[in-house]
């Protein structure tokens, strides 16, 4: 098979699909891999590097594109790699389509592109393999994202543990799944007050019995509104996969939120979950609403290159393997996860999940990431 390895295009976009021990794996099979020129060199891996593993070097995402008959990639294509891609291909990454464009899924459709999101590949206990690296990384650089919003001369200078005689900041997650759990148990071992609402119980006592002295709480309007009054840090973790985040925490409840307060919104790559979010950069990553600093980056863990390509590769890398040994069909029909990740297929949008958010969406809506 011919497999592309683009050159992330978004800003603050420093992982990559492959990194050069993958695609040597890929090259050992039989399988030709075009790697686009600096494509790795945000997570250190060097030109040479993926030459030396039998990657075929190229000099522009026009050609990676033209070559390749499965893309693998790492963040949702621009509008102009969406231009780029072809009839019959398949297209490989964290795709979060059901916040996507209209157009932008129109031209999946309008290409029979088979688009595989990473975040939807789903296994039968439930569990999103290639997702949870992410999320564990992610819900480890919360704390020390907080950590800064919270000092001088923006934030409202308070010290995440505090110290003897002086009270911690009280750190409020919103959900307990896996983002939330690395979240939980980093804040508490920098010494946060940490408090976590989730609507599973199950995940609450899982995450009791992990890290005792987090508080754990049902999350429902009642103790959202309480929570939210007290907290000095919010941060959202509220995952359905492959839909919309739902909203739950509304802008009210924002305004009953402490001056400088900081609230992290990440689930902002399916839209968010807090009603007063609007995605960010790491360019201009905060703004201040209802007087609240909020960070909402969608590529969070876009900038721990090296770290997040070598975990996505671990995770994503048997899903590569089995489509490019097996052939699309055959892959998809002998692993159920991976068919759970088709987005859409033929021409059609095959997802529940996209299709419920794509049929709801209005035509003019905009994708601002």
């Amino acid at each position: 098979m011919d497999i592309g390895i683009p050159r992330e295009r978004r800003d603050y976009e420093y992982r990559v699909g492959l990194p050069p021990a993958g695609v040597g794996l890929l090259c050992e099979t039989g399988h030709r891999v075009y790697v686009e020129h600096n494509a790795g060199i945000g997570g250190g891996f060097t030109d040479d590097e993926y030459v030396k593993a039998g990657a075929t070097l190229v000099y522009s995402t026009e050609e990676v594109y033209g070559r390749a008959e499965m893309i693998v990639k790492i963040s949702r294509p621009t509008v102009q790699e969406f231009d780029l891609l072809s009839d019959g291909q398949i297209l490989m990454g964290f795709l979060h389509l059901p916040v996507a464009q209209h157009s932008k899924v129109d031209s999946l459709l309008r290409k029979r592109v088979t688009a595989i999101a990473y975040e939807t590949i789903q296994a039968d206990d439930g569990s999103l393999p290639v997702l949870i690296p992410m999320s564990q990384i992610a819900g480890r650089m919360a704390a020390q994202v907080a950590a800064r919003l919270l000092e001088n001369p923006s934030g409202k200078g308070t010290l995440l543990g505090g110290v003897p005689g002086v009270s911690p900041a009280e750190v409020v997650i919103l959900g307990a799944g896996m983002l939330g759990s690395n979240a939980a148990r980093t804040f508490h071992g920098l010494g946060a007050k940490v408090f976590v609402l989730d609507k599973d119980l199950t995940r609450l006592q899982r995450l009791d019995e992990m890290q005792r002295g987090v508080v754990t709480m049902v999350s429902h309007p009642f103790n959202i509104d309480k929570v939210v009054r007290f907290a000095d840090v919010l941060l959202g973790a509220v995952l359905m996969p492959g839909q919309r985040a739902p909203i739950v925490v509304t802008r009210e409840q924002v305004r009953k939120m402490r001056p400088r307060s900081v609230i992290l919104d990440l689930s902002v790559d399916q839209g968010g979950c807090v009603e007063t979010t609007r995605p960010t950069t790491y360019g201009s990553p905060t703004y201040i609403e209802e007087g609240v600093i909020h960070y909402a980056v969608p590529n969070m863990t876009g900038v721990v290159g090296r770290t997040a390509t070598h975990a996505i590769s671990v995770a994503a890398w048997p899903f590569v393997q089995e489509i490019a040994n097996q052939g699309l069909g055959a892959a998809l029909t002998a692993d159920p996860a991976l068919a759970r990740g088709v987005n859409t297929m033929n021409g059609n949008i095959v997802h529940p999940g996209l299709a419920a958010a794509y049929s709801a969406q209005p035509l003019n809506n905009e994708d601002k990431r």
